[in-house]
């Protein structure tokens, strides 16, 4: 499906933003609006409800953010918009984005953003000292301040229900319907999602007025400007496959996506362990790590960070040049948002998906959604015994390489003959012709008599020990190796 084209309002004047505003984006280099923006924009200044379906980065945050600004009355000392948002750190986002642009106006427009992890105190202060006109947060935090009686939105004119598909899928059905029942009745509303499932459609059908639907398809073009490929790898080799591609590909900043807080804690430490600069990000973490943690990550000083989908939704960080999917994203509009973090603002864009024999059937979804086979990557797992003095130059840890190696040393005496006859029962020396014995080297034999059963090896020991007696150089090998 082709995209649709910004035309014959190619400019924010043409839409009907306030000279300003219009100003303002200039600052920040925005001067085309792009198909989101363009569509919605003079449904929601026209005082329409919207249901605007797009994916994440494609500039839905202007899109209402710009409405918006319009119909604030910085003279009433009232909550007059409020804007709902699944995590910290897209409310996060949309403050800053917003402090932006009334950064560079003399409008005396104050907003107040409200999530987790805050301190609450601070947030109630702020409500009782100055009088806050626009609202941002997330919809647990939101509904303290109700129970508090410290907010009041029975003023508010303007509701925005950001990455609304996102907020229903981790559980907050109920608490977005609570949020609304607190806002009049003659509201206008606004409503943004990735995808359009049936939770949306409820809350279309039972809280908005008539609303202009807008879809605007950024898939297409997604998927053509962010080079993607596959690693076929197993469970096991995973974690080197990763390990291996990050060296070969050396991204400068790279989000690793996996689905569960579990795993991406796991990785964590095994990427640590390698010596890599990585970090995590999920629901866990309290809101002073998140923001340290994001910090790290735009200032450059961490390279790579591991996160669930949830955690990383609406999450937009200038320079990311590389996305990891760690495990295979369940579905295509997944698929997208992931990818859909690096190859930002023209820039160029490489997402690396592993792929186990299980995750064969998703992977095949994945490319009928976007409809094209998707390359694979060869990558050659080399293992640590391959590498001499691999510890150096390598990001692989000491503890790693000497479990690799008494694996190596566990599966080569499997699959030694001699290692079989010891299993089998057969321990007699007269058995063997005087060139085996000689081959034998006194460490195998001590080996396997550690592992000969106690009543046998006594009866054995004393055979062996006779023809050791006869070479002294024997002997100081086995003392070696018992050291």
């Amino acid at each position: 499906m082709s995209i649709k084209e910004v035309t014959p309002l190619n400019d924010f004047t043409s839409l009907g933003i306030q000279p300003k505003y219009v100003h303002a984006l200039k600052e920040q280099s925005i001067i085309e609006p792009t198909p989101i923006q363009s569509e919605t924009i003079p449904v929601l200044l026209n005082g329409e409800d919207v249901i605007g379906q797009a994916q994440t980065g494609t500039g839905k945050t202007m899109a209402f953010l710009l409405p918006m600004l319009a119909k604030i009355d910085p003279g009433k000392d009232e909550i007059q918009s409020l804007i709902v948002t699944p995590t910290r750190e897209l409310a996060i986002q949309v403050t800053a984005e917003l402090n932006q642009i009334l950064s560079s106006t003399e409008d005396d427009i104050h907003v107040l953003a409200v999530y987790g992890g805050q301190d609450v105190e601070k947030q109630i202060k702020r409500l009782k000292n100055k009088a806050i006109h626009i609202v941002i947060g997330t919809p647990g935090r939101i509904l303290d301040h109700v129970r508090r009686e410290t907010v009041d939105f029975s003023n508010v004119s303007f509701l925005v229900l950001d990455e609304a598909d996102q907020m229903l899928h981790i559980g907050f059905f109920d608490e977005v319907e609570s949020i609304i029942r607190e806002t009049p009745f003659t509201r206008q509303t606004a409503l943004f999602s990735a995808t359009m499932s049936k939770d949306i459609r409820k809350i279309g059908k039972r809280y908005m007025n008539n609303p202009h639907n807008v879809q605007i398809r950024e898939k297409e073009k997604i998927v053509q400007e962010i080079h993607q490929e596959i690693v076929e790898t197993t469970d096991r080799l995973k974690l080197d496959a990763l390990s291996q591609t990050i060296h070969d590909v050396q991204p400068f900043l790279g989000i690793i996506f996996c689905r569960t807080k579990r795993r991406v804690s796991k990785l964590l430490g095994d990427l640590k362990a390698r010596g890599f600069l990585v970090d995590e990000l999920h629901g866990d973490l309290s809101q002073a790590k998140r923001e340290n943690v994001m910090k790290k990550f735009r200032d450059a000083k961490l390279q790579l960070l591991i996160a669930t989908d949830v955690a990383a939704r609406g999450l937009d960080v200038e320079g990311v040049t590389h996305v990891f999917n760690y495990d295979i994203p369940q579905d295509v509009e997944s698929y997208i948002h992931r990818i859909g973090r690096t190859g930002r603002a023209g820039q160029d864009g490489l997402a690396i998906t592993f792929v186990a024999l299980k995750d064969k059937q998703d992977l095949e979804t994945i490319e009928k959604g976007i409809d094209r086979s998707l390359p694979r990557r060869m990558v050659k797992v080399v293992s640590a015994k391959e590498i001499p003095n691999s510890s150096k130059g390598s990001n692989e840890s000491a503890k790693d390489r000497r479990e690799k190696n008494i694996q190596a040393n566990k599966e080569r005496k499997a699959r030694s003959p001699r290692g079989s006859r010891s299993r089998t029962g057969d321990t007699s020396g007269s058995s063997r012709s005087g060139k085996a014995r000689n081959e034998d080297s006194p460490s195998r034999r001590s080996d396997e008599s550690s592992r000969t059963p106690r009543g046998r090896q006594s009866k054995t020991a004393g055979r062996s020990n006779q023809g050791n007696r006869r070479n002294s150089g024997n002997r100081s090998t086995s003392n070696r190796r018992g050291r």
